[in-house]
């Protein structure tokens, strides 16, 4: 319980830090961190006492883990990083043309 409210608090931060913080860098870190708490609640909600690796034997051996939310994690956890790596290099093109990465900077030089 108390593991559940810690990954939802972490992916609370991580929103409120996109929505509030003005630099662009740390608003990636802020997403960077909510996907960290939906990974973290997502092993936290699938991981379960009792269950054994899905291997083969002769002797069955009870309840088996699901090796599918693995995957999920994993692959969630690859385009995350990827997404933020696109974020970063979009920040350096921005940073070659404008002398600030804040947002509201960037917007009231840009618009017209």
């Amino acid at each position: 319980m108390i593991l559940e409210a810690l990954a939802l608090l972490t992916v609370f931060l991580g929103f409120f830090g996109t929505i509030l913080k003005k630099n662009l860098v740390m608003k990636v870190v802020s997403m960077d961190v909510m996907s960290t708490g939906v990974v973290a609640y997502y092993v936290v909600i699938a991981s379960r006492t009792g269950l054994v690796t899905p291997i083969v034997v002769k002797t069955p051996q009870g309840n088996y883990a699901d090796p599918v939310p693995q995957a999920v994690i994993l692959t969630a956890i690859v385009i995350g990083l990827s997404i933020q790596a696109l974020m970063l290099v979009g920040i350096m093109k921005l940073a070659k043309d404008n002398p600030t990465l804040e947002s509201s900077e960037i917007e009231r030089s840009n618009t017209p």
